[in-house]
């Protein structure tokens, strides 16, 4: 699903964000990615999304080698690709419905199909009785369930969320983890890319720990050890 071959990213300055990573990740594995800030996490999840080059190296979506893949390309690459960040991105003047719609529409869905699709995906992360409110009659959890949401739209192969619990106390926390555990039952591939020990260490799946631009650790039942 996943490869990364010899994969190094260097900036004009000579600053190393990644140093020859090689990974791969199966279809449908749950694996999150740990590390302090610094580590290079951010700028993987940029190469994944071709939002950043690789300097050196290969990177593989599927069948896809996506390493220099062209600027027509990306949107068809990012609808395989659902991405929750940290601070939920939402548009504070449309409804819970139309945020997720929205998704939908910029990509020239038809009406039919965006009426099939959103509100399957608000029942999967449990907003369907909340589709007519907007984003300041919500809790932070229930704005995070929104971007997951709109993150689903496209029945992406993957979704990588970004600290996607940093804003969220404790019981929300778990809410959202359980969604995303939901959806990987489903047969989604999920990179969670986290600082919060606790998560990882209740998981109990595979945990990639990065450190200094480069891969430290990989283990199949792994802990938050930094």
């Amino acid at each position: 699903m996943i490869k990364l071959h010899g994969v190094s990213k260097i900036y004009s300055n000579d600053a190393v964000a990644l140093r020859d990573l090689n990974l791969h990740i199966d279809a449908g594995e749950f694996v999150s990615i740990v590390g302090q800030s610094g580590t290079g996490k951010t700028t993987l999840i940029k190469l994944l999304i071709a939002e950043e080059r690789p300097t050196r190296g290969k990177i593989e979506i599927g069948d896809w080698d996506i390493s220099n893949i062209g600027s027509r390309e990306i949107p068809f690459l990012r609808r395989q690709i659902g991405i929750v960040f940290q601070d939920f991105k939402l548009l504070p003047k449309k409804t819970v419905y139309e945020n997720t719609a929205f998704a939908l529409e910029v990509a020239g869905e038809e009406t039919r199909r965006i009426h099939t699709v959103v509100p399957q995906v608000l029942e999967i992360v449990g907003l369907h009785g909340k589709t007519n409110r907007y984003p300041y009659q919500l809790s932070g959890g229930e704005q995070q369930r929104v971007a997951i949401a709109r993150a689903l739209v496209h029945r992406p192969k993957i979704i990588v969320a970004d600290e996607p619990t940093g804003n969220l106390d404790s019981i929300n926390t778990e809410e959202i983890v359980n969604i995303l555990k939901k959806i990987n039952e489903f047969g989604t591939t999920v990179l969670l890319v986290t600082h919060n020990r606790e998560i990882v260490n209740h998981l109990r799946r595979r945990v990639i720990t990065m450190q200094n631009s480069e891969i430290v650790g990989d283990e199949v039942e792994g802990k938050y050890r930094l």
